[in-house]
């Protein structure tokens, strides 16, 4: 595929961002690029508005897997383009309109004569908010074509173009999603002994919380809790009876993941009976286990990497980052790596603007490195 038809592609792509399971403008053009591919060994299934795509090999000794992720965020867009999301609030601030761009010029690549080996291509859904893969997953979409190993990439702003970055494994963390809701009661300012004050019991948790990670976790292996969202009280002189927070738990292996959120229950349950309150909390995981990825997969990716005159191969660090992706990996060997594009502003923000420069090398040297992977 072409370098022009390439940025046409995701173009078009990022001016429809539609969140997780709700991607149905985007499920229909690229179902609509990939039937363009009319060859009679490709075999197409939908699952709600992700998409797998078979291709079926001459000789199949295993099947190879590449998955793409497809939805947008809930971020209005500051970038000023001939291109700018048309879904007012919505926007493509992590690349994903890169990621199914790529996805699609390998599957034209890889397609255009009949593989060896069985490949899957995955259009996943879901990626930001309810871990899709997980969920197709669970649901049996797969079916048969479940791969014997899985490919993926995220698109790394901090790196020049040409820089292709991963590491054998933990990539990204594992994360948690973590809500609390204490309540007390509420009362005068005045007279704090009738009331029971939520704003004072919170505090003091998410104080106690900090310790989850200074005391209980490895400090080798790492982690963070943070509470972004802290709502308590309605004006100065009331007490107030309800507080909520919303936070996350990261940690970079699945082991501390667990300890963490046992943890975390001890010390709610500690505050509800030392403040005399109601706690209820609630951890939500879902698919987002640490992205690890496989020796065997990963040290085959790296060398092939290294060896290419056109790749600027660097060794990745562990990052706090979250991907779902993570749990596909935990059922099956494969690697996840980091592509660079070069933006100014990073993922998940207003201003993120990666360069196209970017597209057509990614897809020449993965469709190498899939091509060696058929006939391996």
């Amino acid at each position: 595929m072409i370098q022009e038809r390439l940025i046409e592609i995701r173009r078009a792509l990022h001016k429809i961002p539609e969140i997780g399971l709700k991607e149905v403008k985007t499920s229909e053009f690229l179902l609509t690029q990939i039937r363009q591919l009319k060859k009679d060994y490709i075999e197409i299934k939908t699952w709600q508005t992700g998409i797998l795509v078979y291709v079926k090999g001459t000789q199949p000794i295993k099947t190879i897997g590449w998955r793409t992720d497809i939805d947008g965020l809930p971020v209005k867009e500051a970038v000023k383009s001939s291109f700018v999301s048309e879904h007012e609030g919505f926007m493509h601030a992590c690349g994903h309109d890169f990621h199914m761009t790529i996805a699609l010029g390998l599957l034209e690549n890889l397609s255009a004569s009949q593989p060896k080996n069985n490949f899957l291509f995955l259009f996943q859904p879901a990626e930001e908010n309810d871990a899709g893969g997980m969920l197709m997953y669970n649901d049996g979409a797969f079916g048969e074509w479940f791969p014997d190993e899985f490919y993926g990439l995220h698109v790394a702003p901090e790196l020049p173009v040409g820089t292709i970055s991963t590491r054998e494994g933990t990539l990204f963390a594992g994360t948690c999603e973590v809500r609390i809701t204490l309540r007390g009661k509420s009362g005068h300012a005045a007279f704090p002994h009738l009331g029971n004050d939520m704003i004072v019991a919170a505090t003091q948790l998410i104080q106690q919380a900090q310790t989850i990670i200074s005391r209980s976790v490895d400090p080798i292996q790492g982690g963070v809790i943070t509470f972004g969202s802290f709502h308590a009280g309605q004006t100065n002189n009331v007490i107030a009876g309800e507080a909520e927070l919303y936070g996350t738990i990261r940690t970079l292996t699945q082991e501390m993941n667990l300890l963490t959120q046992k943890r975390m229950k001890e010390i709610v349950k500690g505050v509800e009976v030392s403040f005399q309150c109601e706690a209820e909390l609630t951890m939500e995981q879902k698919g987002y286990l640490p992205v690890e990825n496989h020796a065997v997969t990963t040290q085959k990716f790296i060398r092939f990497m290294e060896a290419q005159p056109t790749i600027a191969f660097k060794e990745a660090q562990p990052a706090m980052t979250g991907e779902d992706f993570g749990f596909l990996l935990n059922k099956v060997p494969g690697t996840m790596f980091w592509l660079g594009v070069d933006s100014p502003n990073g993922l998940h923000h207003p201003s993120f603007e990666p360069k196209e420069e970017a597209l057509k090398p990614a897809v020449q040297v993965i469709s190498a490195f899939l091509k060696e992977l058929d006939y391996d």
